[in-house]
């Protein structure tokens, strides 16, 4: 994932000409730490990030534990996972602006402080409400941080080749901490159960805030942008009202007025929020950019490439334990090699853009995302784990070029004056792809679930009801029912979560695989300006 935050904008004032922005670059130089002191700098922020990225993806493999010890409904279980990458995106961008407002070093240090505490409250959650606060408050702590960790590094590292180096790090840091979270959390859980996922943050987060209280320089904007409450109000309950809809449509099979209603409110509300960002003089995401064709078409690309990655190793994850009875540790390990091919795509993504140039790379990429899933949907099967192999190393490696060059295709769209706000929606766009994937894919499983789960002959109607209500709800039932019945109750709610597994393998292929149209028609370079997005 790329830099973007809106607090990236610490070097210059635009409106404040040359004297304003020497005397802010002479603040910076002042404020900057000594050479020993940076590196401690560096080491803080990004093991931060680190954390950051791991608990995007570590509790994919504690689902199932969880949903036999809380049972959550299916929409309960989808905002477990998504509130946390919601919340995050929905903040990312105000938490900067206060950021620049109150110090930077005291918003990281709160940042640190929350996601510490809401840790703790994760890992002691005794019911479902209590779970999604405490993911919520997780995301609140992560966009506090990854707000202001750019500024910090801007000003620990004067010389531009460090601070080039000290980016690169920090940047690789919430990238490696998404791989191993998987992992990571399939080891926890099979060890200590599924607290243990959040519990690991919290000695870490200590250290952390320990460290970086004494090594943090603080550092503020000297013109801040102005904090608009109105618009992160319309903003949060905007995009809350129509996830809600969405996963609530998918649990009860359709949608009933209410659900409905709450949808369209939903949605009304970000009309208004979009509309308020037009209208006023510091918007939170200048919608303007949005005009140049090439760099709405690369958000397209950042948020649809990243929304189907990150649910793809959510469900995969329960797939394999729930449909091939994987233990956690080896559902993280199978997951290896795609977050591995990952790695590398994002790696090799440079040379592949300056071969094919970045949209025809861009194209390639996702045309391949998108084949790779149609193989996991047609021929997917967790009891040959060599025959998944193939697809899950085109989709990690395709996800990592478009991963990469998504990013620097919407960076080069944009005119370099107005690049910190281009930054800022391209952080925004990988988190909100997150959270929109899990929940549009979501409620398609959920949906095909209950309405393909074969009948079982000689069940009670609250039976068949528990048995449709989820695949962990079909298992604690299990427990109470006669051998022969259970067998036929697992092997019922196993088909019927391979069907919904193939439903949402085929419209992430779908959806992909539209995008990658989008791009091949509509990514093309500017005729005129100082770079092109077809570099």
């Amino acid at each position: 994932m790329a830099d973007g935050k809106a607090s990236a904008q610490v070097g210059t004032v635009e409106e404040g000409g040359m004297e304003r922005e020497s005397g802010h670059s002479a603040c910076l130089a002042r404020q900057a730490p000594d050479a020993r002191r940076r590196w401690l700098v560096l080491l803080v922020v990004s093991g931060s990030l680190l954390l950051c990225g791991i608990d995007l993806t570590v509790l994919h493999v504690a689902v199932p534990s969880l949903s036999r010890e809380l049972e959550p409904g299916p929409a309960q279980l989808l905002w477990i996972v998504d509130v946390y990458s919601l919340t995050l995106a929905a903040l990312l961008v105000t938490c900067g602006t206060l950021g620049d407002r109150i110090g930077r070093r005291r918003m990281v240090l709160s940042g640190f402080l929350t996601f510490g505490l809401a840790s703790a409250a994760a890992a002691f959650a005794t019911s479902t409400g209590q779970l999604i606060a405490a993911r919520a408050a997780l995301g609140a702590g992560a966009a506090m941080i990854m707000a202001s960790t750019v500024a910090i590094i801007r000003v620990a590292f004067p010389d531009d080749r460090e601070r080039a180096l000290a980016l690169g790090i920090w940047t690789s840091a919430h990238s490696i901490g998404a791989t191993i979270g998987p992992l990571l959390g399939g080891l926890v859980t099979q060890k200590w159960g599924w607290g243990a996922v959040f519990l690991i943050n919290v000695p870490v987060i200590v250290v952390l805030l320990a460290v970086g209280a004494r090594v943090i320089p603080e550092s503020r904007n000297p013109v801040p942008r102005r904090w608009d409450v109105a618009s992160v109000v319309l903003s949060v309950t905007g995009l809350a009202g129509v996830v809600y809809a969405l996963q609530q449509a998918g649990e009860n099979a359709g949608a009933d007025g209410v659900i409905l209603a709450i949808g369209v409110g939903g949605g009304v509300l970000l009309h208004l929020f979009v509309r308020r960002q037009k209208r006023i003089a510091e918007p939170l995401l200048d919608f303007a950019l949005f005009r140049e064709r090439s760099f709405s078409t690369a958000t397209l690309c950042v948020i649809g490439c990243f929304g189907s990655y990150v649910a793809l190793l959510f469900f995969l994850t329960q797939w394999l334990q729930q449909v091939g009875a994987y233990p956690p540790l080896r559902a993280g390990l199978a997951l290896m090699p795609l977050a591995g091919a990952n790695a590398l795509g994002a790696v090799t993504a440079p040379w592949a853009a300056n071969r094919w140039g970045n949209r025809w790379a861009l194209t390639g990429a996702l045309s391949m995302f998108a084949l790779a899933c149609a193989a996991l949907a047609l021929v997917g099967d967790t009891a040959h784990y060599g025959a998944l192999l193939p697809p899950l190393l085109a989709a990690g490696y395709g996800a990592g070029i478009v991963m990469t060059l998504g990013a620097d295709s919407l960076m080069s769209a944009a005119h370099p004056e107005r690049s910190g706000e281009a930054a800022a929606i391209q952080e925004t766009s990988f988190e909100l792809g997150a959270g929109l994937g899990v929940a549009l894919l979501g409620t398609v499983l959920t949906a095909v679930y209950r309405t393909d789960l074969p009948a079982v002959p000689g069940l009670a109607a609250d039976q068949r009801a528990a048995v449709q209500a989820s695949f962990a709800s079909a298992e604690d039932l299990m427990a109470h029912l006669p051998p022969h019945t259970a067998g036929a109750v697992r092997h019922a709610a196993q088909q019927a979560y391979d069907r919904g597994f193939t439903a949402v393998s085929m419209c992430a292929a779908a959806g992909l695989a539209l995008t990658a149209v989008l791009a091949a028609t509509l990514l093309r370079p500017r005729t005129a300006g100082p770079r092109a997005a077809d570099d």
